[in-house]
């Protein structure tokens, strides 16, 4: 771990996020790290992988544009280079439809679809910080997924804002702006538990 990525009075760009240590997941947003520790549960790795699934057999099904990646896969959410760069995340499921922003590192811009699944460590920095910098990069879908309470909270981009988010539960039906077309029966989401 880098001895420099402790000290969160600094603020840090992706040049020195590159440098740490590969064994401990970073987050870099406007330049302060965030430790990606402890390891996610295996609930929220289960739900995961079931929306990675759906997701990529809908858009192989429907011969789409749009590719799929969970995490660990890093977002440089503000667009540029080395020292330019202040925000890295790692959403846990990114979906992007303009291929140009993919390349040996991650993505370069905003995801079109960020999934991310709430955890104890997490939630606050999910539903506060996350949400204002995907609004502000204008990722065009955020969910949040609540795997305790279940229920998911859907943001649309609409005028460069999120409106009030569609809120759904675990026996409603979630369909997608950004991936026309795609519907999920949480209900499936749920049992695969």
């Amino acid at each position: 771990m880098a001895p420099l990525a402790k000290n969160l009075n600094e603020k840090y760009t992706y040049a020195d996020y590159l440098t740490w240590d590969d064994d401990t997941r970073w987050e870099l947003i406007e330049g302060v790290p965030y430790d990606m520790t402890p390891a996610p549960s295996p609930e929220h790795q289960e739900l995961v992988s079931s929306f990675n699934w759906m997701i990529v057999d809908f858009i192989r099904m429907h011969k789409g544009e749009c590719r799929v990646f969970p995490a660990p896969f890093d977002v440089r959410i503000d667009n540029g280079t080395g020292e330019e760069i202040n925000t890295v995340v790692q959403p846990d499921i990114s979906v992007v439809c303009d291929k140009k922003k993919i390349d040996e590192k991650g993505c370069n811009g905003p995801p079109d679809l960020v999934i991310e699944i709430l955890s104890p460590s997490t939630a606050y920095k999910d539903e506060g910080e996350k949400l204002k910098l995907y609004e502000k990069h204008g990722v065009k879908e955020y969910w949040i997924v609540n795997p305790e309470a279940r229920y998911i909270m859907i943001y649309r981009l609409e005028n460069s804002k999120y409106g009030k988010p569609e809120y759904l539960t675990e026996n409603e039906t979630l369909e997608s702006r950004v991936l026309k077309g795609l519907r999920i029966e949480l209900a499936e989401v749920w049992s695969k538990e």
